[in-house]
């Protein structure tokens, strides 16, 4: 593998640069990138690594990814995860604060999560915290310490010791928030009383989805909205499923407020009217909703509603997604897809007009902004870390579990033919991943706000 010690040059007759795409070397020095030389040989110095015809992107970043480790590595861990990063092509990670034991809602927490994740790393990892009712004395420490974010379900959030916050609870923490800067990530949904449903057959994907109507998000986005309004803390809508809330989230961003909005590779991928009744394998909440709704959300993202693409990644042991029986009520809710996230979206995007710059500014630039990590990570621009993806966007493979490198195998996305493959990963200038291989040992960095550790 390439060291970051020797300056060294990627060169490629598709270079995606904050200018355009154009044949150029990226020129690399002690980890950080030094200039993008369009049509210019690179100096005799340099090691240079040409890809021929491979597109060359900033490295992506990826917000919302559980790892469950410290507590609940048998799920997932640092090390799994990040490999499976590394051959998807995203160079910075930044965990959410369950479903690890314990979960990230006190400092104590937190220096347990960075014991875990000590040379285990194979990109970089920075951390949210977690706002739970109770803790709020807890969010200013965090903050300290050096979380990118805060976050807080506003539904039962899957498991016990990380209970959904109410009102009180935000309004206690979001003064708190709004002072970091940091942004305050939501879970929108708010459960309510569904009159007339009921579960006749547990197995069925259309009882589940009317488990949780499009309503939640709506009223839990009203709830947010307002909020973020009296507060002026930057809030950010996470995983939006439901198109529904579309227009209220454009009213509230043509206003001005500090409000921005994710959604997910599954949501962009699936739709409900594809989902066999038993197959446990697409269980998330919010749920994968219609194939129209799935065209709304896409157009969301054209008018940049919308800004955001990440995994959610939220994977589990087998046997929690209850195969056998099939039931959706009982099943774990998640979606393992984080090796594949590139590839959905290219499949996906390329038919419908968008460009490397588009996936460029959902999948890095903005999640990049997002955490405080604008003019470090998310372009191929002077001075960035030499964080890098290589991948040849015609090429078209399979997803099977033999390649894939998170702890479990179970996803919905088996079976299915994805466009655009990842050839080639840096991190700060090291070559991490190439072709199934990994770097050794793991060069990945924990990245806090502040060193005050």
């Amino acid at each position: 593998m390439q060291s970051s010690h020797q300056p060294f040059a990627i060169t490629s007759s598709r270079v995606v640069t904050p200018e355009g795409v154009f044949a150029a070397a990226v020129l690399v020095e002690n980890g950080k990138i030094v200039g993008v030389s369009r049509n210019a040989k690179p100096p005799e110095h340099y090691y240079i690594e040409d890809v021929g015809n491979l597109v060359v992107m900033p490295g992506l970043v990826d917000t919302h990814v559980h790892i469950n480790e410290p507590g609940r590595t048998e799920w997932e861990g640092f090390e799994t995860a990040t490999k499976a990063a590394a051959a998807g092509g995203i160079t910075t990670l930044v965990d959410m604060p369950l479903n690890s034991s314990p979960v990230t809602t006190t400092v104590d927490a937190f220096r347990k999560k960075l014991d875990a994740a000590e040379g285990k790393l194979f990109v970089d990892c920075g951390f949210h915290a977690g706002l739970i009712p109770g803790n709020a004395h807890e969010i200013q420490p965090l903050i300290d310490a050096g979380v990118l974010g805060v976050k807080a379900f506003l539904a039962h959030s899957g498991i016990d010791e990380f209970p959904n916050a109410t009102e009180t609870d935000l309004r206690m923490a979001m003064p708190i928030i709004a002072k970091s800067g940091l942004p305050l990530l939501v879970h929108a949904e708010l459960a309510a009383p569904i009159p007339g449903h009921e579960v006749r057959n547990p197995q069925s994907y259309h009882s589940y989805l009317s488990s949780r109507p499009r309503a939640w998000e709506q009223n839990a986005i009203a709830l947010m909205t307002g909020l973020c309004a009296e507060f002026t803390c930057r809030t950010h809508i996470v995983h939006l499923s439901s198109a529904d809330a579309v227009a209220s989230l454009s009213h509230a961003r043509q206003s001005g407020l500090p409000l921005t909005v994710e959604t997910c590779p599954h949501y962009l991928f699936f739709s409900s009217e594809e989902i066999e009744d038993g197959d446990t394998r697409f269980k998330c909440a919010p749920p994968i909703r219609e194939a129209g709704n799935r065209e709304r959300l896409w157009e969301a993202l054209r008018y940049g509603v919308i800004g955001f693409i990440v995994s959610d990644h939220s994977p589990c042991p087998p046997e929690m997604k209850l195969p056998d029986s099939g039931d959706f009520q009982n099943a774990w809710g998640g979606i393992a897809s984080l090796q594949l996230g590139l590839s959905i979206i290219w499949t996906e995007a390329q038919g419908r007009g968008f460009s490397y710059a588009n996936i460029i500014d959902w999948m890095s630039h903005r999640p990049a902004k997002l955490c405080g990590l604008e003019g470090r990570k998310g372009a191929l621009a002077v001075g960035y870390d030499a964080d890098i993806v290589v991948w040849n966007p015609e090429e078209e493979f399979v997803v099977s579990p033999s390649n894939m490198y998170h702890r479990h195998k179970v996803t919905p996305y088996e079976g299915k033919t994805l466009r655009g493959k990842v050839k080639k990963s840096f991190l700060r200038g090291t070559k991490v991943y190439e072709d199934g291989s990994f770097a050794s040992p793991p060069t990945g960095q924990t990245i806090l706000r502040k060193q005050s550790m």
